[in-house]
């Protein structure tokens, strides 16, 4: 059965419940400022994540955790103001939420107010029930994550693949149920067999965003210097890189380089 695509101007947490229930697949990538933002937008991307990744790929960080949640402000502002349709999704960041359910909504609130955005997301199943009821209750769009939650990195010790024995994939399942049943309108799933990623997908209503997860799910998440390939560090199994950006932009700064040295830049042409 071929999938129905409608043509969104605008979209909305409704719109993807819609795409999965036409068996329409969802696109997402990161986004973390204005420039590149327009331009993922204007390709017709689906959903943009404001991600803590940018704490990887913007500020050079080892993991996710140093990112502040005034930085997620910051670049989510910048994304905002650049887009016309695709759904804006913001990172909670590492300590704005696990602890305390009240400051996961200030955390929440501040995000929505100050930034624009349209939704956030937190990585965590049960554990951070009373976070995402909170939120929930406040009128503001929850995103999950499950399955590799980078923030928890020095919990797993190591980024390899998740939920492969029976009782943390038994777990997986619950927690998806659970944020479906809170009242979620989407969930991320990193890094998972793509046999229980499809499972989850199929046992549940809202839509599943898989990275690393395999094409059974409703829709893939990628970040955007890793698919473009600004980076030449980051080779995971589940990455497809669309350009080699890097070494295009290694060859024409260098270029740049040597017209400066060599008096070439600018000519007569380039100056008034």
């Amino acid at each position: 059965m071929s999938a129905i695509k409608k043509d969104y101007k605008r979209i909305t947490t409704k719109s993807l419940i819609e795409m999965k229930s036409n068996g329409e697949k969802i696109s997402m990538l990161t986004a973390y400022d204005y420039t590149m933002a327009k331009i993922v937008d204007t390709a017709g991307i689906d959903v943009i994540l404001v991600g803590d990744s940018a704490s990887n790929v913007m500020a050079g960080h080892e993991t996710t955790l140093p990112i502040t949640l005034d930085q997620m402000i910051y670049h989510a502002s910048s994304v905002v103001r650049a887009v016309e349709r695709a759904l804006v999704v913001v990172d909670l960041p590492f300590g704005s939420y696990q602890s305390d359910s009240k400051e996961a909504l200030r955390s929440s609130i501040r995000i929505m107010k100050e930034s624009g955005g349209h939704a956030v997301k937190l990585e965590g199943g049960k554990e951070i029930k009373e976070s995402i009821k909170k939120i929930l209750n406040a009128g503001i769009p929850v995103m999950g994550h499950l399955g590799l939650t980078p923030q928890s990195i020095y919990k797993f010790g190591t980024y390899t693949v998740r939920a492969k024995e029976e009782e943390e994939a038994e777990k997986l399942i619950e927690d998806a149920k659970l944020l479906e049943q809170l009242g979620c309108f989407a969930l991320v799933l990193e890094k998972i067999p793509a046999h229980l990623a499809q499972k989850v997908a199929e046992s549940i209503s809202i839509p599943v965003i898989g990275i690393g997860a395999g094409g059974g799910v409703d829709g893939q998440v990628l970040v955007i210097h890793d698919m473009l390939g600004m980076n030449n560090e980051f080779s995971p199994r589940f990455l497809r890189r669309y350009m080699n950006l890097y070494e295009g932009m290694t060859s024409a700064i260098s270029q740049y380089v040597e017209d400066v040295k060599s008096k070439d830049f600018p000519n007569e042409k380039e100056q008034y």
